[in-house]
């Protein structure tokens, strides 16, 4: 028994509770940067580079399959998939500049951070008991 109620103690604390929400929301967030890639960013992209779609982009590596969907080309053997890969890689480094931006908006709204002066440093006691001595022979 004293296990399962360590167990609670700890999937009940504060962190553990805020690192599941996180999860959460960063997965469904990742769908909706996905879906901007994919549906909004990489189309007029395609259009520009010939007119197809870029995640089919793709080069056989086994002579069979260049006119064929990428899906089917992979059933068909082995393929260098660059325009999954080039699409994948605009979806991280959008998710990332979000988030970049998102930090830089929370940062502002806490204010500027204080910056720690260092304190002044400590005399030890025999120095000031002799500095009162000394100062006190002057008198």
């Amino acid at each position: 028994m004293a296990m399962l109620e360590e167990f609670k103690k700890f999937a009940m604390r504060g962190n553990v509770i805020d690192l599941a929400v996180g999860v959460i929301i960063g997965g469904a967030f990742a769908r909706i940067t996905d879906s901007l890639v994919k549906d909004v960013v990489m189309p007029p992209i395609g259009a520009v580079l010939g007119g197809l779609d870029f995640a089919n982009y793709y080069i056989p590596l086994n002579n069979q399959g260049y006119h064929l969907p990428l899906a089917e080309a992979q059933k068909a053997g082995a393929v260098l998939a660059y325009g999954n890969f080039l699409t994948i890689l605009l979806n991280f480094i959008l998710l990332a500049f979000i988030i970049f931006q998102m930090v830089r908006v929370i940062n502002r709204l806490r204010g500027p951070a204080e910056e720690a002066k260092p304190a002044a440093p400590v005399t030890p006691e025999d120095i000031v008991l002799l500095r009162e001595i000394r100062d006190s022979l002057k008198k």
